[in-house]
């Protein structure tokens, strides 16, 4: 005997009684969610004129001429005329020379990401105690205050030249720049996993390691992968103190007024910084 329809409509009712509900959002919560960004209207108008003096005072104070940046042109145009066309006499040097900034690059970066993680768990907030937390946020900003080009100068005079004095410098000049982005990324994550571990009695290792670690993950991946790109562009510099890598050969090139030695240089330059960045954003888009 085939069910009634009475009878169906009781048992799709029990069913969708026993089904869980999707949970309710508070309208308060929800009407905060939904509502669009908007920037406080009083403090709008008071800041764009602050902001437009700022402007003008940082021109003036700063020398910047729209007329002479136009006068000028011709002799950028000129500049750039005699890159051309480029002289590939010396590519195998050039190859070398980026392969060994490349190489700087690499260890440089692996160097600087262990130790800026390392430095970023006393910089974090929600890990770090507040004797702990004050100075090495201060070592942070004094190592992040000086340029790279100062430590590869102090690494030069201390251990000659060539390109460990190039790692140094990177590696040093990462803890104050990467790890300030790390310790702002694990103190973004989540604190309901964290408060719960701590509910049950986790130790502040387990937190870290089960609570911290794994939502900051993708974050300082990704910030690793800018640090190399960084790096690889920043050992292009160092090399002009005698720090390794293509950089002396760059800044010799210019000095010798060798305009298709230096056009060579500069477009294996933007080759490999362009391969590196589209794997790099490759690698992003995967892990996130």
């Amino acid at each position: 005997m085939s069910t009634t329809s009475p009878e169906r409509a009781i048992r799709r009712g029990a069913e969708r009684a026993k089904a869980p509900r999707a949970p309710q959002l508070d309208p308060r919560e929800r009407e905060r969610l939904e509502r669009a960004f908007s920037v406080p209207r009083a403090r709008f108008l008071l800041g764009l004129p602050v902001a437009a003096v700022l402007l003008v005072w940082s021109f003036v104070g700063a020398g910047f001429d729209f007329a002479k940046l136009g006068e000028g042109a011709v002799n950028m145009g000129e500049f750039l005329g005699r890159l051309f066309p480029p002289t590939w006499d010396k590519f195998g040097t050039i190859v070398a020379l980026l392969v060994e900034t490349l190489q700087m690059a690499i260890v440089g970066s692996v160097l600087g990401a262990v130790l800026s993680l390392v430095v970023a768990f006393g910089a974090a907030s929600n890990i770090a105690p507040r004797w702990l937390y004050y100075p090495t946020r201060w070592i942070m900003n004094v190592i992040r205050s000086l340029p790279d080009l100062v430590f590869a100068l102090m690494f030069v005079s201390a251990v000659g030249l060539g390109p460990f004095a190039g790692i140094l410098a990177m590696t040093v000049g990462s803890i104050g720049s990467i790890g300030k982005v790390f310790a702002e990324a694990m103190e973004s994550v989540d604190r309901g996993p964290v408060t719960a571990m701590q509910a049950v009695g986790a130790s502040p290792r387990q937190v870290v390691q089960y609570g911290i670690l794994p939502q900051s993950a993708p974050l300082l991946v990704s910030y690793t992968l800018l640090l190399f790109e960084g790096n690889v562009r920043g050992a292009t510099i160092l090399g002009m103190v005698g720090a390794g890598g293509i950089g002396l050969e760059l800044t010799t090139a210019m000095k010798m007024y060798d305009y298709g030695h230096l056009s060579a240089i500069v477009i294996c330059i933007i080759v490999l910084v362009t391969v590196i960045d589209q794997a790099s954003a490759i690698i992003r888009r995967r892990i996130t």
